[in-house]
């Protein structure tokens, strides 16, 4: 089968980034990196790059049909720009708002490419599993979703590892989230409506975060009760961080703190990503409640053993870039996650690794 697109530009080459742009190698796709910071130990071509140079940016995507972008949030919109003006193929990891309006105001503008971002886990992998759910179900009247990327083996009071952006981890607690609540569209406060969670015999807590629906509350709005994205914690931990944000004042101090939390719980290999889905309604007429519960460990591939944060992301990234280049996707226009099937995404070289990981039994 002939592929729309063969050649793809990754930006960011960090904790997610490499596993991108190997995966895409992998998946039997031309790739070339790009980061801030040289690297000679990659096993594709790589150069640097400003992204706050437009012209180098622009010249770095003439040559090639595709760009994932693993930057930072706030370097995302950038790199959309660029890909609208050179009428690239554009996918990234973001679960900002603002950032990803941006890049569907694009998309309209210029409806031969096509704009995919959120492809990480929250938003991307998460909604497609509540979406895949759903569909099975006549009438839907809750869809419920929470994700938690933490180390297996915790310790403290917050009970984390920061294996992920703290900047993007500080954002989700302190934005506001938008939910659906009787049918429309909220905005409520992040790290409320706190509940417990139990996953294999691990008690876990669950509170709104910012983000994690993407444009899911456009798209089921009317059409579903009650939907909304909880971020997973070992108890205790939300209480810690209202101590930290209120108590202390540091809403307003966002990098501060992102330093302090980085410093106190640094990154580790042991972690875990748990992912629960769960859909409420009718199922041949009768009340139904459907549950998609996962819990991704490190695993090696390509001999080298990656983070479940790493990995998880990054297949999740690139089954969706496979999905357009061969096909199952539109390859112009605005792609949402919840227009992807899970069935389809499992079926791809990267998408194959979450069908063979993460069942959960009690402990």
């Amino acid at each position: 089968m002939s592929r729309s697109l063969n050649t793809v530009a990754v930006f960011g080459l960090g904790k997610v980034g490499e596993l991108v742009a190997d995966l895409l190698v992998r998946a039997q796709f031309d790739v070339v990196g790009y980061d801030a910071a040289p690297r000679d130990d990659l096993h594709f071509a790589s150069h640097v790059v400003d992204v706050a140079d437009a012209t180098a940016v622009r010249k770095a995507l003439t040559d090639v049909d595709a760009v994932v972008s693993c930057l930072p949030y706030h370097l995302n919109i950038a790199v959309a720009e660029a890909a609208y003006d050179t009428s690239t193929h554009y996918f990234d990891l973001t679960e900002d708002v603002p950032t990803t309006n941006r890049v569907v105001e694009l998309s309209r503008q210029r409806p031969e490419s096509a704009f995919v971002p959120q492809c990480g886990l929250a938003p991307g992998l998460i909604g497609i599993v509540g979406a895949s759910l759903a569909q099975g179900f006549e009438q839907i009247r809750n869809i419920e979703l929470k994700v938690g990327a933490l180390p297996q083996n915790p310790t403290g009071l917050l009970g984390y590892a920061f294996n992920w952006s703290a900047e993007g981890v500080v954002n989700e607690y302190l934005n506001d989230c938008e939910v659906l609540r009787s049918g429309r569209r909220q905005m409520v406060p992040a790290m409320t409506e706190k509940e417990r969670v139990f996953i294999g015999g691990i008690e876990l807590e669950a509170a709104l975060t910012s983000g994690g629906l993407g444009t899911m509350c456009q798209t089921y709005e009317g059409r579903v009760s009650r939907l909304d994205y909880k971020t997973l914690r070992y108890p205790g931990h939300f209480e810690q961080m209202h101590f930290l944000f209120d108590e202390l004042n540091l809403r307003e101090r966002r990098e501060e703190v992102g330093r302090i939390l980085v410093d106190a719980k640094p990154p580790v290999n042991d972690d875990i990503v748990y992912l629960h889905a769960a859909v409420e309604g009718t199922k041949a007429g009768q009340p139904f409640r459907e549950n998609y519960v996962r819990g991704y460990l490190p695993i090696e591939i390509e001999g080298r053993t990656w983070r479940a944060i790493s990995w998880t992301t990054a297949a999740s990234a690139v089954s969706v870039v496979e999905l357009v280049a061969d096909g199952g996707l539109p390859h112009a226009g605005f792609v949402a996650q919840e227009d992807i099937r899970l069935d389809d995404l499992f079926a791809t070289t990267s998408g194959q690794l979450f069908a063979s990981h993460g069942k959960v039994s009690p402990a």
